[in-house]
């Protein structure tokens, strides 16, 4: 016997074999067993998610010889008939090549004769959406009241293209895209029957890329047995699918993470001596970004569909999570632009260097490394530590505290004590929400180990979440050199907060611009002359 695809081989021939599509199976199986059919069903979906199959099952459902119901026999003659495609009753047509009006009234001058063997005669119109208009108009009036021994059953993917007048004579199921574990679950199931060895994280590689389609999956799955001599392993799969460029994906995100854009520039040119999809590269870098922040998110989420999963913690744990999602958005937004790019190559090239431009903090990131290696830094960290607690008693001995600030640090090193909040902010290189929320607090008190901040009413929403607070303590214990006791109270701040500060003083340098725009002597000239006035709302600052 010649061989057979696993498209065909394993096309479900039952309800209950359905892979996916529980919400259909469930409508039809209803019908069937309580009498309630309807005379015109359109199947629609994306190719590959099973609806010609379920119109054959329920064409054989309908005219099994031990009655109509959900499960049919699949013993009878008519229902092996239907499996083996060769059954009179069942009139399947591919509307791609009827699409002529002649073609659609030579088919449905048969409707009104009753079935040769069975008990309905059924129609299936695979890919409905091609007929012509005309086609349509034709199909009308039988579409709405067809004799009763006939059931139409339509399947199409583009339901779009499908008049309304048509969708609204039929009863609409729609199929979804299956789930990437759910097809991976039936080539497990298919290759445990057929004796084929196999590799998790080669089926899941197949799984993703049938995109959805199962059809497509086992037409994957008989093309990476055949390369693999009856196995199917990762290695095998990548080079098959062109992918093998992907592994290099962690390295290229720890390249940006460390900002060493040549070795970014390095590792692409390699991947590009593979000729691979930049576009597909492009996703499978978004896959690889969602799923850190899956681990950062939920620790443990990861299973055995993911493949290795340690370059994926290695980088949960290298990047801050506001990091993930900047890197994230910024590659989506990349994939509108790809195609606008001079060549993919270059346009992916963009995307990675945006993420190195546009990366929160990488001036803080060396710096917090930095006093680990060379003893300089560290005796820096010992006098912010020690300077906090000797400002309160600097009022009451001015002398001594006068003579000690000569041979100070500070000067040198330009940093700012903790009661100096304004100051100090600049230094701490926050990003983000964490930036926005340090800067409507204040100082409330300061013992060395614990710091209490006021957060102004006005931005309490900032403090819901407890990542900008948790970054805001790291980037002060980098800065102090050691672990401290972080506390935000909401209240009215006594003092000025730095927002309060910066949007006083822009108040400030507006009215000090309007002030100097009237006193200019050129300004003067053209409203004495022209009747003319300035417009303050006109004036505006710009940043040098």
């Amino acid at each position: 016997m010649s061989y057979q695809v696993l498209a065909r081989k394993w096309r479900p021939r039952t309800f209950s074999e359905m892979v996916g599509q529980e919400h259909v199976v469930r409508a039809l199986s209803n019908a069937l067993d309580n009498d309630r059919l309807h005379h015109a069903y359109l199947f629609t979906g994306t190719r590959g998610v099973g609806k010609t199959t379920l119109a054959r099952i329920l064409a054989k459902s309908l005219n099994c010889e031990k009655g109509v119901s959900s499960t049919p026999c699949g013993e009878c003659s008519i229902c092996r008939e239907v499996d083996e495609g060769r059954f009179a009753d069942l009139l399947e047509v591919d509307a791609a090549s009827r699409t002529k009006v002649d073609q659609t009234r030579e088919l449905l001058e048969n409707v009104p004769f009753a079935p040769i063997r069975g008990r309905y005669k059924v129609y299936l119109i695979d890919e409905v959406h091609m007929f012509s208009d005309s086609s349509f108009n034709a199909l009308l009036k039988t579409l709405e009241e067809p004799p009763p021994h006939v059931k139409f059953l339509l399947a199409t993917t583009d339901p779009q293209k499908v008049p309304v007048t048509v969708l609204s004579r039929c009863l609409q199921l729609n199929l979804k895209r299956l789930p990437v574990e759910q097809i991976q679950g039936q080539f497990e199931h298919i290759l445990k029957a057929e004796g084929v060895e196999w590799e998790p994280a080669a089926l899941a590689l197949l799984a993703r890329a049938a995109d959805g389609s199962m059809r497509d999956g086992l037409s994957l799955l008989d093309q990476a047995i055949g390369f693999g001599g009856g196995a199917v392993r990762e290695a095998d799969v990548k080079a098959m699918l062109g992918i093998m460029a992907q592994d290099r994906l962690p390295l290229l995100m720890q390249a940006v993470a460390s900002g060493e854009a040549s070795k970014v520039l390095q590792l692409i040119a390699g991947m590009a001596e593979e000729a691979p999809d930049f576009s597909a590269l492009l996703r499978d870098l978004l896959l690889l970004l969602h799923r850190t922040a899956l681990v950062q998110s939920a620790p443990g989420i990861a299973d055995s569909s993911w493949g290795d999963t340690a370059p994926i913690e290695a980088l949960a744990q290298q990047f801050h999570p506001e990091e993930i999602q900047l890197f994230y958005e910024i590659a989506l937004r990349g994939q509108k632009d790809l195609p606008l790019a001079p060549d993919p190559r270059s346009g992916f090239e963009m995307i990675l260097l945006r993420m190195l431009v546009f990366r929160p903090e990488a001036g803080a990131n060396q710096e917090e490394t930095g006093p680990a290696e060379t003893p300089e830094p560290a005796r820096a960290a010992e006098d912010r530590q020690a300077s906090p607690p000797e400002r309160p008693s600097s009022p009451s001995a001015p002398e001594p505290a006068t003579q000690e600030a000569a041979p100070a640090p500070q000067p040198t090193t330009g940093k700012a004590s903790l009661e100096e909040w304004h100051r100090l902010l600049p230094e701490l290189k926050l990003g983000g929400i964490s930036a926005q929320l340090a800067a409507h607090c204040t100082v409330k008190s300061w013992d060395g180990r614990k710091l209490v901040l006021v957060l102004n009413p006005e931005g309490a929403a900032l403090n819901a979440s407890a990542m900008a607070a948790n970054r805001l303590r790291e980037s002060l214990e980098a800065w102090l050199g050691h672990s401290i006791g972080l506390e935000i109270e909401v209240g009215e701040n006594q003092a000025e907060t730095p927002a309060q500060k910066r949007a006083r003083e822009s108040r400030q340098r507006q009215a000090d611009a309007v002030q100097s725009m009237k006193d200019d002597p050129l300004v003067k000239a053209l409203e004495g002359g022209f009747d003319g006035e300035l417009i303050e709302e006109s004036v505006k600052l710009t940043n040098k």
